[in-house]
C-alpha cells in the first residue's frame, strides 16, 4: 500500500490493491485510493463505535464516501472479502491514535524475524 501525506505529514491518502478488480464497464479498477475520513463523512447514520468495530453496514455507507474513484453503493456491496477486509482495515486505521499506532507498531516489530 502505498501512502500520500498532507502538509502536515500525516497520512491522507492509502493506495489499496484489489485483488479482484472492480469492473466498470471497458474500465477495471485494480487499485483504490482511500482517504481518511472528515469528521462531516461520519453524518447520516454512522457512529463512531460502528466504525471503530467495522462494522459492514456502517462500512458500506463509508466507503462510496472515500473511495477514488468513488465506488457505487452496488460496486461496494459486490465486493469481494478479501478486498471489503483490506478497504475496512485501511479506513479502520486512519482512527488509530498515536499510542495505538506506537504500540503497534511495536508488536510488529516484536514478531519480525531476528537475522
Amino acid at each position: 500500500m502505498a501512502e500520500d501525506n498532507d502538509t502536515a505529514g500525516k497520512s491522507r491518502f492509502t493506495t489499496v490493491p484489489l485483488e479482484y478488480p472492480v469492473i466498470r464497464g471497458e474500465t477495471k479498477l485494480e487499485t483504490l485510493d482511500i482517504r481518511k475520513p472528515k469528521a462531516g463523512e461520519l453524518r447520516g447514520g454512522l457512529t463512531m463505535q460502528d466504525i471503530l468495530t467495522t462494522d459492514a453496514t456502517a462500512m458500506l455507507k463509508l466507503i462510496p464516501r472515500v473511495t477514488n474513484p468513488p465506488l457505487t453503493p452496488d460496486e461496494a456491496a459486490d465486493l469481494e472479502p478479501e478486498d471489503f477486509a483490506q478497504i475496512c482495515g485501511t479506513i479502520r486505521g486512519f482512527f488509530l491514535t498515536k499510542a495505538e499506532r506506537t504500540m503497534m507498531d511495536e508488536m510488529v516489530a516484536e514478531h519480525q524475524p531476528k537475522t
